[in-house]
């Protein structure tokens, strides 16, 4: 059976495979040809030819083209780069002749390869997506996505169809993933079975039970208390242990314990086995406890046998020390450090899918499922099961089916009943075979025109990360989605819905990269006050942050400068804002000696674009050339070294750059790159502002030189720094704009704009000018895009 479903969908895929920027085609006009021998062939033939690019390799392999690479030829010419102007003498007729040939040559091959194959091809359910569909179709709750291995981001994202191949492995763990829904499903579909429960605990059962020393709280004063320290697991509550994987809710209520002068005890929770032979842990959430009582909810998916672990965790705070890894009643005690006092906790076990009725009305209907006991006759067995296939089958896919199509799925059904297995076995056998189809794991659709059930699919997917909704399938059955007025209507809905609140948050991960923001650390001694409180409020700024954009409409230029951002006391506190109180985010007006505003100084950002030990202008440039500029930028030379401080005589990284800057391969991309990762060199890499750069020799922290964070545009405008250099930002919202359109066109479509999508972006970007740029108003413009109506 799995061998043959691996078989059905890679023959499948075929139908839908492939991609826009491997069409077929003739060679270029004369002209083009004529203008790069004239004009090119000097630098760029042979196997020496600078910064890495050879014209030969426009060839590609026989009847086929990279337009990328013509894409970032014709993008160079535009923009003055290339030819050199000190090495050309080219004038302007000349080169808007080339660029109006070339662009026209793209665009209407392009075109072509849209009209035969479509635009977006080979996209399938991201893991994300995945989960979120199995939810939807059995009402189960099982984290799922954590069966499968993080996708690779490809033009920034996972959604591209090009960055989804579909390997024999993945297919296996697709499988995989589906055979445990479906285990899920049927397990919970069943009654009796459903083992919720509530239990709460007093401070005398969360505390230690024994004298002997360990890493559980200990009793004090009434309290179950963990104090202010670096030992792992430190605070685990072994009363918390899941004797069964799921999901479990506890509510905290707690105090402070001998909290500091200047505020209040920040604490995480995470879960995990909490032993060293089991050291990874899971973040849960992090909260603030005050002098008085207060509580605190959270839930999460508890594997088997891991428990919850609540310990301060900031490190601002002074820590206790504890000899031999282990803690003994009384030992903190006079080392004088803050601490957690648990008053009580009341765990629950939960679902947070749907219920068992409901799960059993999914699988089997409304009527009493058919079992050993009560078999009804082969005919109404056989009528219920072709009836259930039909339901789950139209579901799955998104649209009705063909009477052919469900016959397809039904027939082994059939032949499972009359060969006299049970109805389950025989109902689940069709549901596998189902939810291993192409047709629910890819997005199939023609060229051209999408149809309601497919619009339907993309704006779901689009603005949920799931599949459409009833009423959103209602319309495309009325044939209403293609009323611009309904589609309208429909996009403010999902926006406003609680699905769609988690957009602003996927959207972000990926296109700002900030699901790398663990990937590495500040150093402690460099960077002291940085923990994981701080990096999960950054990311929590960032969200609530483009949220607010979202649901106010706000411009995008608020992406570069704002008066405002999202802030709890411990962030503001890292960030040297003062007058912040509370443990939640709220809004918090800026001044200019924040230096903050705009997520360009969002420590999110800040960190997912440095190493952890030194910034780099090459990574920020980059990052916000390619992020929030829309700025291509080739990957460097080969035969170019990787930049180093403080090396070769180089005393600072300015200096470095600029021998980059004087090597002609390299030039033409530094004078683009290097100006803006120079403007936020006043941000060290856990986020803060700095005024010198600091080093360590040995174990000794050092001042070292003044920040010049100065430079100067390509387009030749000066700034001094951060707050200038924003100036010159904001005078090319349209450009910002251009981009975030871009982004959301690639997001939502699973395509990178090419050259001939270009034109639809330019005119959505107008659209909402007079709204100056509103983010709302971007997404309402995309959706009605060419691109997006169409495949």
């Amino acid at each position: 059976m799995v061998r043959l479903t691996y078989l059905l969908i890679l023959s499948t895929i075929g139908l839908f495979g492939g991609s826009a920027n491997s069409a077929t085609t003739d060679s270029p006009p004369k002209e083009i040809r004529q203008f790069l021998n004239s004009n090119c062939a000097d630098c760029h033939v042979g196997e020496d030819s600078e910064a890495g690019f050879e014209l030969g390799s426009l060839r590609g392999t026989p009847g086929k083209i990279n337009w990328e690479t013509w894409t970032r030829i014709y993008d160079r010419v535009a923009s003055g780069e290339m030819p050199p102007p000190e090495d050309s003498n080219i004038d302007q007729q000349q080169r808007r002749k080339f660029l109006k040939t070339t662009q026209n040559w793209i665009s209407q091959k392009q075109q072509e390869a849209y009209r035969e194959s479509g635009r977006s091809r080979g996209k399938r359910l991201t893991r994300i997506q995945l989960e979120n569909t199995l939810h939807d179709l059995l009402g189960i709750d099982l984290p799922l996505a954590e069966m499968i291995p993080e996708e690779p981001l490809v033009h920034g994202f996972t959604t591209v169809g090009e960055g989804q191949p579909i390997s024999h492995h993945q297919l296996k763990q697709h499988v995989s993933v589906v055979d445990a829904a479906l285990e899920e499903a049927f397990r919970r579909a069943k009654p009796n079975l459903n083992s919720t429960w509530k239990r709460e605990f007093k401070a005398e059962q969360v505390a230690r039970n024994h004298s002997r020393r360990c890493r559980e709280p200990e009793l004090r004063k009434g309290l179950a208390t963990t104090w202010s320290s670096n030992l792992v697991f430190y605070g685990r509550l072994p009363v918390t242990t899941a004797n069964e994987a799921g999901w479990y809710k506890m509510t905290i209520r707690a105090k402070s314990v001998r909290p500091p002068e200047n505020g209040n005890v920040w604490c995480s929770i995470r879960s995990g086995e909490c032993q060293s032979s089991a050291p990874l842990m899971s973040w849960v959430d992090s909260f603030e406890v005050t002098p008085e009582l207060s509580e605190k909810t959270v839930i999460a998916w508890l594997p088997e046998g891991h428990m919850f672990e609540v310990k301060p965790s900031d490190a601002k705070l002074k820590k206790a020390r504890f000899a031999n890894g282990q803690v003994g009643t009384g030992e903190g005690e006079s080392q004088n450090v803050s601490g957690i006092g648990i008053d009580s906790i009341v765990l629950e076990k939960i679902h947070i899918g749907q219920s068992q009725p409901q799960i059993k009305n999914i699988l089997f209907g409304s009527g009493e499922a058919p079992n050993a006991e009560d078999e009804p006759t082969l005919n109404a067995n056989l009528n219920q099961a072709k009836t259930l296939i039909q339901r789950f089958a139209t579901a799955a896919f998104r649209s009705p089916c063909a009477p052919d199509v469900i016959d397809r799925y039904f027939a082994p059904v059939s032949a499972s009943l009359k060969a006299g297995q049970s109805f389950e076995k025989s109902i689940r056998m069709g549901y596998r075979a189902i939810l291993c189809s192409p047709r629910f794991l890819l997005f199939p659709a023609p060229a051209g025109k999408l149809n309601s059930y497919a619009l339907a699919t993309r704006l779901s997917y689009f603005l949920w990360n799931r599949m459409p909704d009833a009423e959103l399938l209602q319309l495309a059955a009325e044939g209403q989605l293609e009323n611009k007025l309904v589609l309208h209507q429909q996009v403010e809905r999902l926006l406003n819905h609680p699905n769609g609140q988690q957009f602003a948050s996927a959207f972000a991960s990926e296109w700002l990269d900030l699901r790398l923001i663990g990937f590495t650390q500040p150093d402690p001694k460099l960077y002291p006050g940085f923990d994981p409180i701080v990096e999960h409020s950054m990311l929590a700024e960032t969200s609530a942050f483009l949220e607010h954009l979202i649901q106010h409409n706000r411009s995008v230029g608020e992406l570069i400068d704002s008066d405002y951002t999202f802030l709890n006391s411990h962030l503001a506190s890292f960030y040297g804002i003062k007058n912040v109180m509370g443990g939640d985010l709220t809004k918090v007006s800026l001044n200019p000696k924040d230096h903050r505003g705009g997520i360009l100084t969002h420590g999110s950002v800040l960190k997912v674009t440095a190493n952890g030990t030194q910034t780099s202008p090459v990574t920020r440039g980059t990052w916000i050339s390619e992020r929030l500029l829309g700025i291509e930028i080739p990957p460097p030379p080969e035969n170019v070294p990787a930049i180093e401080p403080d090396t070769r005589g180089a005393a600072t990284i300015r200096e470095q750059l600029q021998k980059h800057q004087n090597d002609p391969s390299c030039a033409s991309c530094h004078r683009i790159i290097d100006p803006p990762g120079f403007a936020l060199e006043n941000y060290d890499p856990s986020g803060r502002w700095r005024d010198v750069y600091t080093t360590r020799i040995g174990r000794k922290k050092t001042r070292g030189l003044t920040i010049d964070a100065s430079s100067k545009m390509p387009s030749g405008e000066p700034f001094e720094g951060i707050s200038s250099f924003k100036e010159i930002l904001l005078t090319k919202k349209n450009l910002i704009a251009n981009n975030v359109a871009s982004q959301l066109l690639t997001y939502a479509t699973g395509a990178p704009v090419a050259l001939a999508d270009r034109s639809s972006i330019v005119a959505c970007v107008a659209d909402t000018e007079k709204e100056d740029f509103g983010f709302r108003s971007l997404i309402h413009a995309v959706v009605n895009t060419p691109e997006f109506l169409n495949k």
